[in-house]
């Protein structure tokens, strides 16, 4: 699929130029509060449902849905969901959130955090270490916990979609007073 793109300076020009623009930002919450744009509202990839988005957004679907992540990875993985469920526009703001601070853009800081993907790098290393010991000291067939890690993060890599992450995501660390964000008209929250 197809994805359009849009750079953090030309998104920031388009922001202060006064023209209207709907910005999500599909990371899980601790990491929205840890660092965002100040005009984006936090809709995690988890929790993204497309088809009530799309029911959401009402006359306004024509309107570019702009979509931020951490690297652009996830903010793909959540315009071609969008896409599959029928949203005509949507971009992809390329290189996320470490983009738009390269580029010196302003953000408002919050509470430091242990990023999604370090904690699934973190997870995984413990569950091939547990596999391997189980393995040496229980049973040899307990080497299969980490087969099973390793085969999951092959599939991860290929995919680029990883589930481990997806229930990290998840956890009550990763959702500090969440309470569902969902967009119910074209109103734009103010910068």
């Amino acid at each position: 699929m197809n994805v359009a793109t849009i750079t953090p300076r030309e998104l920031a020009a388009k922001h202060q130029a006064g023209e209207p623009v709907d910005l999500i930002d599909v990371r899980t919450p601790a990491e929205f509060q840890e660092v965002h744009c100040p005009f984006a509202r936090n809709v995690p990839l988890s929790e993204l449902d497309p088809r009530a988005f799309l029911g959401a957004q009402g006359p306004c679907g024509d309107r570019p849905l702009y979509v931020m992540c951490r690297s652009g990875g996830r903010g793909r993985q959540a315009c071609e969901k969008l896409m599959a469920a029928g949203f005509r526009n949507v971009v992809n703001v390329e290189g996320g959130i470490l983009a738009w601070e390269q580029s010196g853009l302003p953000v408002v800081r919050g509470r430091k955090v242990m990023s999604l993907e370090r904690q699934v790098r973190i997870a995984a290393g413990l569950l091939i270490l547990l596999g391997c010991a189980l393995g040496y000291f229980v049973h040899p067939a307990s080497i299969g916990l980490a087969a099973f890690v390793g085969v999951g993060l092959v599939y991860a890599g290929i995919t680029d979609s990883c589930a481990m992450g997806m229930l990290l995501a998840r956890m009550p660390w990763n959702n500090p007073g969440r309470q569902t964000q969902c967009p119910t008209n074209c109103a734009v929250p103010p910068a």
